[in-house]
């Protein structure tokens, strides 16, 4: 019962290490919070919270990832590819990776390995990669939404910062969830493809934040072999929210390919 585990802590914004990415969260997720990251696959969700897992364990901030769709070799060289030295922090002990069968493990049972990382370890981040892999352990949505509910009260209470990656079924138009946790999380991130330029890009935006203020501006995406970025606000956009965004406005904002030393 979360109710029965509360600790003090205090509720200071996290940085990811890049300011544009913070911006979007009104300079950062609270800590007790809870961060759902939605899109479709290939747009970068999992990266998104990668990238604040590393910054935290930068600060010398124990985390977890619970892994249930990825296997946890490929994720690492995807991170390792992306400048993202998940390795590293493993190594060092600041970051523990639970590779998750969701066909061998129990609702129960996976709360209480939460809570042992929780408390054993004082993690203050929290993957959870998917929530796709986490509904599949459950036998009926209306308990997995109970689940899920008590389970970030308990983190909020413990002062834990909580990824949840939600993919949508869908590249481009109209996606659907699995499972719509929206309105369970504190902060919700939406990512989607459009195209400009005659090239593929991804936007980024943030739906919710009941922390605090938020901006409700678009940004461009991108994440290259130097790691993430966030470009400026593209205001000329229409049809975000239907799943195909179309940008309409001049080249000017759009971000170009690094070059090396940039």
């Amino acid at each position: 019962i979360a109710a029965d585990h509360h600790n003090r802590f205090t509720g200071d914004t996290v940085s990811s290490g890049l300011a544009e990415l913070d911006a979007l969260f009104g300079g950062g997720p609270l800590r007790g919070t809870s961060i759902l990251v939605t899109g479709p696959a290939g747009s970068g969700k999992t990266t998104i919270a990668l990238q604040y897992l590393c910054a935290a364990c930068d600060r010398k901030e124990p985390c977890t990832i619970f892994e249930f769709d990825e296997r946890v070799a490929t994720m690492l060289s995807r991170a390792e590819a992306f400048n993202l030295p998940l390795s590293q922090h493993v190594d060092d002990g600041l970051l523990a990776i639970q590779q998750i069968d969701p066909a061998e493990i129990s609702p129960g049972e996976f709360a209480a390995r939460v809570r042992q990382e929780v408390e054993e370890r004082g993690v203050r981040m929290i993957v959870i990669d998917s929530l796709n892999g986490y509904m599949a352990a459950m036998p009926q949505e209306q308990q997995l939404l109970l689940q899920i509910h008590e389970l970030l009260s308990y983190l909020s209470h413990q002062g834990v910062v909580t990824f949840l990656i939600n993919p949508q079924h869908g590249l481009v138009g109209s996606m659907t969830s699995n499972l719509n946790i929206s309105y369970v999380a504190d902060t919700v991130v939406l990512l989607r493809f459009f195209e400009a330029g005659g090239r593929i890009r991804k936007a980024i935006s943030v739906l919710k934040n009941r922390s605090g203020e938020h901006e409700d501006a678009i940004r461009e995406f991108r994440v290259d072999r130097e790691g993430v970025r966030v470009g400026e606000p593209l205001r000329a956009f229409r049809g975000i929210l239907t799943g195909t965004p179309e940008y309409t406005g001049a080249t000017g904002p759009l971000m170009e390919d690094r070059v090396d030393g940039d």
